[in-house]
């Protein structure tokens, strides 16, 4: 059994162990080096160096949960994640923050450590993310935004994606803008549309100097959801598809899906949302 099968298995209200204490970290990363968020067989995951930071600064073997995946060379600005340690650890939360990001690669850094609810948990309790696109726009990539965003040249037609992003506003089954992960024959995963059906409560799209930023909140996001949401942007913003043609794409669910994935190399998780009435403490730390 994966590690991921065993966290949805423990299910939202798994607390610690009599004797342990919950830590809430936010997490920001360059994700260029590392393999993605999950932790992976043989390391290379985000995941990986956070619980061998704890062990190196504390001695303690514990197993670090986050909010969600992040694929291979996607970057966060505010990952959320919690463990459980030992209620005799008597470090501060800014000692806790002190100690593990001097045992982290430079491109991992704990923005903010808290003690949390026995009952919190990143992944489960999360009610929405936001996430940003960058796209490059100049002949020439800035060498300062290589794997940092995606070098997009040439006229891009952004009034078709403003129509877009106006579109994507609201409830849609997004099987055809997402990837399967392979944990079930994509026959049953088009079946089970309360598996693929999401919510989008904001798509923005802004023009800074030379980038375009592209940014997404909602209730959740499938695999590769962003990504396949962006290529399929620029692809009618390039002319090579009408701007009906992403309409439809969240309109007919029973077509083929986009195969317009945008790099990983533009992607940014930007914050994790929690409810404030469940768990107060969120309203008076660190927000993301």
């Amino acid at each position: 059994m994966s590690r991921s099968d065993v966290e949805s298995k423990a299910g939202k209200n798994h607390g610690p162990e009599p004797g342990f204490k919950r830590l809430r970290f936010t997490v920001a990363y360059c994700g260029t080096p590392w393999r993605g968020w999950q932790s992976q067989e043989g390391g290379g995951g985000v995941q990986d160096e956070l619980n061998t930071a704890i062990r190196k600064a504390t001695r303690i073997v514990t197993h670090v949960q986050g909010s969600g995946r992040t694929d291979a060379g996607v970057h966060a600005l505010a990952q959320s994640a919690h463990c459980d340690v030992p209620d005799t650890v008597r470090m501060s939360t800014e000692a806790w923050a002190h100690a593990l990001n001097a045992c982290l690669p430079l491109t991992i850094r704990i923005l903010n450590v808290e003690e949390c609810p026995p009952s919190f948990h990143a992944r489960f309790d999360a009610i929405g993310k936001t996430y940003r696109y960058r796209i490059w726009r100049p002949r020439m990539l800035s060498p300062f935004e290589a794997d940092r965003a995606w070098h997009v040249y040439g006229p891009l037609n952004l009034d078709a994606v403003r129509w877009c992003c106006e579109k994507l506003v609201g409830t849609h089954n997004f099987v055809r803008l997402s990837a399967n992960r392979g944990d079930m024959p994509e026959t049953e995963r088009r079946q089970r549309t309360e598996k693929t059906t999401r919510t989008i409560h904001r798509a923005e799209m802004r023009e800074t100097g030379d980038l375009i930023e592209l940014e997404f909140s909602g209730d959740g996001f499938l695999y590769k959801m962003v990504r396949l949401i962006v290529g399929s942007l620029m692809h009618v913003a390039r002319g090579r598809e009408p701007k009906e043609w992403f309409a439809n794409l969240l309109t007919d669910p029973s077509a083929p899906q986009s195969n317009q994935t945008a790099p990983a190399c533009g992607l940014y998780l930007i914050g994790v949302e929690y409810s404030t009435e469940l768990y107060p403490f969120l309203s008076e730390s660190k927000r993301e």
